[in-house]
């Protein structure tokens, strides 16, 4: 490893994340790299054990002192050792220290009674407790679940192990790359950044021959979009709730535990502490336009994993067509399979030229060439369209072709505004995921042009977009009333709006098989799915893009 790698160390590292990297180096990474970080069940009963303690910051004692004390959430650092810890209890007495950790549940039957990363996390305490002049031979772990005590002691082989583990830490902390993932490693099931390190899912891209993936992917959070489409109102924070006013009279009010996003259409105000509050909790607040176009996002500070932006930006300024032709070829074939099963009549020729055109785009080895491809087998596509769509004696959702900016026409008023959507969400997942939505590997950067998102967006386009648009159209859920016409463009009424957001909505709730992956997973949480594996290629952790395409 160069010299230039070790530039990349921590000057201090925490105890924490010392305790983290011996549960698993790669887990280490990932929260050191990127920020990256999750909950389940466990931590949130952690915080509960640790928040009557954490209220409360004190200093120690004068080492001379005889009287016994005992200090609450104290803080060691040392420049010389590297490394700091905020240990929940210190009790001193006559030179002696004792560092107390709180834990959730109880003790390992067996001799050892305490797991590895608690004991060598308490044993970092004591490094530091010894720095600042203190006898310190052992620590204790206190469990809340059965409420014991139990004694480390402070061995030289625990000293030593420390140690190492430190200076390994450090190298990995250097190296851009995370270390692979564990094999059908127990602990996987129960760790928070399962859904971030995708640990059975990398296994099998890397060898064909493991195990099926488990499904380690968290459930779906219940917290959902907060959409806001009346004009001139306001939204705003009141205690843990986002309220919705106008003129005074509330409109909605929702837990901010619920919400996933805030998107706001037009003339809609939104307050400072919400937005402050909200960027808090990593909650995106989205602007659209009164028409359903794109405007902006609100997010938080950017993932720190620099590394990760830099190879993007590497592979948005060479191309990656690679990834970019596996975009297309999943978009031309979910096109093709919803009009296999939805057009009337069924066009073999159609069907057979889109076949070709996918095959012919996953082979190509030349970007303008793809770019054809891509428009020749939209035409083809679109020339079909209307054989989905159920006629009506008004003819009210006629389509000729595709048209925009402005659409001319309610069919392409509807996908239009369905797209945005997507490419809102598909923008939030970006950032989220700690990559920058408008530098993409197939739509070229352009000013104001989420380029990533619309990539990644490819492959969804048939199998949400469309199909929103197709359902709602054929199951008579809107009608001439909820659109608005002017200067020849046509946009939707504010009831129209609920409607379309009501089927997006559960059209990304519902569940489908994973093509690669065999197990059952919603469209909302294979957006991120999909955005993680275009970093995993980026960062050489994937050989190849592997989109999502149904049969």
């Amino acid at each position: 490893m160069s010299d230039d790698s070790y530039a990349a160390q921590p000057a201090v590292v925490p105890a924490r994340m010392v305790n983290e990297f011996v549960y698993c180096p790669r887990f280490f990474h990932l929260a050191w790299s990127g920020n990256e970080t999750g909950e389940n069940d466990y931590t949130v009963e952690g915080k509960w054990v640790h928040s009557a303690i954490d209220r409360t910051e004190q200093s120690l004692p004068r080492l001379a002192s005889n009287e016994l004390t005992t200090r609450k959430s104290v803080t060691l650092e040392s420049a010389t050792l590297g490394l700091m810890a905020k240990v929940d209890i210190v009790q001193t007495q006559s030179g002696h220290a004792v560092p107390l950790e709180f834990k959730r549940g109880a003790p390992e039957p067996g001799a050892e009674a305490v797991w590895e990363p608690e004991r060598v996390q308490l044993a970092v305490a004591g490094l530091l407790l010894r720095e600042q002049g203190f006898q310190c031979d052992h620590g204790e772990v206190y469990f809340a679940g059965s409420r014991q005590r139990v004694r480390v002691d402070f061995t030289a082989e625990l000293m030593t192990r420390v140690a190492d583990v430190v200076a390994e830490l450090r190298k990995v902390a250097a190296d851009p790359l995370p270390p692979p993932p564990l094999i059908d490693s127990p602990k996987c099931p129960a760790c928070i950044m399962v859904g971030i390190c995708l640990p059975d899912e990398q296994n099998l891209l890397r060898d064909a021959t493991q195990a099926p993936p488990r499904r380690l992917l968290p459930a779906d959070s219940p917290a959902r979009p907060m959409y806001i489409n009346t004009p001139g109102s306001h939204v705003g924070k009141r205690g843990e709730r986002a309220e919705v006013t106008l003129k005074g009279q509330t409109l909605e009010s929702v837990r901010l535990i619920d919400l996933s996003q805030l998107v706001v259409f037009g003339n809609v105000a939104v307050s400072t502490p919400l937005i402050r509050e909200l960027m808090s909790r990593d909650v995106p607040v989205c602007w659209y336009s009164s028409g359903g176009w794109f405007a902006g996002i609100a997010e938080g500070l950017p993932s720190r994993n620099v590394e990760l932006r830099r190879r993007q930006a590497l592979a948005s300024a060479e191309g990656q067509l690679a990834i970019a032709s596996r975009m297309v070829e999943a978009k031309i074939l979910n096109a093709r399979t919803l009009l296999r099963r939805n057009g009337r009549p069924r066009s073999d020729d159609d069907l057979r030229n889109m076949k070709w055109f996918a095959t012919r785009a996953r082979r190509t080895t030349d970007v303008a060439t793809l770019l054809g491809l891509e428009g020749a087998a939209a035409k083809a596509y679109f020339s079909r369209f209307a054989s989905m769509l159920k006629s009506t004696e008004a003819d009210e959702f006629d389509f000729l072709q595709r048209n925009r900016r402005p659409p001319r026409d309610r069919v392409n008023c509807l996908l239009s505004y369905v797209y945005g959507l997507l490419v809102r969400d598909l923008t939030a997942t970006a950032f989220a995921v700690g990559l920058d939505p408008y530098m993409g590997v197939f739509h070229r950067p352009r000013f104001g042009r989420p380029a990533l998102a619309l990539d990644v967006m490819e492959e969804f386009r048939p199998l949400v977009g469309d199909s929103v648009v197709v359902g709602l159209i054929n199951n008579g859920e809107l009608s001439r009333g909820d659109f608005v016409s002017a200067g020849g463009a046509v946009s939707l009424s504010q009831d129209g709006r609920r409607s379309v957001l009501h089927a997006y909505e559960r059209r990304v709730d519902t569940e489908f098989t994973h093509p690669t992956f065999g197990y059952r997973i919603t469209y909302r949480r294979a957006f991120e799915v999909q955005m993680r594996a275009v970093a995993a290629v980026l960062l050489g952790e994937f050989d190849e893009y592997r989109p999502i395409v149904t049969r």
